[in-house]
């Protein structure tokens, strides 16, 4: 018998040894096959072209292809709610603009998905103030401009944004509480739709990032007004920031986010993030970046994490203070 409970002992050992090694080897394989970034607004927006700036260089850190899905819709639920229920392997990872992922949530009851219970954080990408800009047509050219305007032509003007509870959306909401008008809203699924309309003239402005911004401005077809923070940008010196407009506290970034799914290894969490790390500190992402009119602002995990948690809270009261209601 004490024959036998040694052989059986060895035995588990070495099924135990075994398994341990295969889930190394799984862990140092990682990864074998593509991976997809699931990006939750359409081609044209800041989300997209943080995606599409990360692909690249990141496909070729890991030796796999990295594959950009756009699934717009949902203020950003449609692409949160496939991340969330994907398999965390680390084979699908979702790419989310901050708007969605930090005031969908607080202006929206009964979602399907968490933002913070349903998601591991990978890394932060981008980080860019907002600029407000209006079609060349509009007889305004500065921001108390447009304020005027709104109010001698009440009701007549309408904004686009890149759907319902986005940043885009809060912060035009805040504008109009902060000055006392009323600019209706008129969401779309993405920047880029939201961009057509406005440089089709079916709109009148939009609140958005600067990159896809920057080329219309450069070409004429957009006039900024305004930029949300509190210094102007280098890519546009000539357009006043919040505080010089006479609004100081429309201060309002948006941020660009990788996430996987909750329950993901940290093996595969840490090989993501730390190769983010390093594409993001190369001088050719950094100037991308800025060309764009954004930051390449790292984020780690945990850092990203605690981010999250203080915008949560920050837009809660603006929004609870503000009486922004989802439409």
């Amino acid at each position: 018998m004490p024959g036998r409970r040694r052989l059986l002992a060895a035995a588990v050992c070495a099924a135990a040894a075994c398994l341990s090694a295969g889930a190394h080897a799984q862990d140092g394989a990682y990864p074998n096959r593509a991976v997809t970034l699931i990006v939750s607004a359409a081609p044209g927006g800041t989300t997209d072209l943080a995606a599409r700036m990360i692909s690249e260089p990141l496909a070729k850190a890991l030796g796999q292809p990295v594959v950009v899905e756009n699934r717009p819709g949902g203020a950003g639920g449609i692409a949160a709610q496939l991340v969330a229920r994907a398999k965390p392997d680390g084979y699908t990872l979702l790419v989310q603009y901050s708007g969605f992922h930090v005031i969908t949530p607080l202006l929206m009851k009964g979602l399907s998905w968490d933002p913070v219970k349903d998601f591991a954080p990978v890394a932060n990408l981008l980080s860019a103030p907002q600029v407000l800009v209006v079609r060349p047509s509009l007889p305004v050219k500065s921001l108390s401009e447009l304020v005027a305007y709104a109010k001698a032509n009440p009701n007549k003007l309408n904004y686009a944004s890149s759907g319902n509870g986005s940043l885009q959306h809060v912060s035009t909401e805040l504008l109009n509480q902060m000055a006392g008008i009323r600019i209706t809203h008129v969401p779309y699924k993405g920047t880029g739709p939201a961009m057509t309309d406005l440089l089709g003239g079916s709109v009148d402005l939009t609140i958005t990032t600067p990159p896809p911004l920057i080329p219309h401005i450069q070409a004429g077809k957009l006039r900024p007004l305004v930029v949300t923070s509190k210094n102007r940008l280098p890519s546009l010196k000539d357009v006043p920031s919040a505080p010089e407009a006479g609004y100081a506290d429309l201060d309002v970034s948006s941020w660009f986010a990788m996430y996987a799914p909750a329950g993901t290894p940290k093996p595969v969490i840490d090989k993501l993030t730390g190769e983010i790390d390093k594409i993001m500190k190369t001088e050719a992402f950094r100037k991308k970046a800025e060309e764009l009119g954004a930051e390449a602002k790292y984020m780690n995990p945990s850092q990203l994490g605690q981010y999250q948690r203080a915008e949560l809270t920050r837009w809660g009261k603006v929004i609870q203070s503000a009486n922004i209601q989802a439409e």
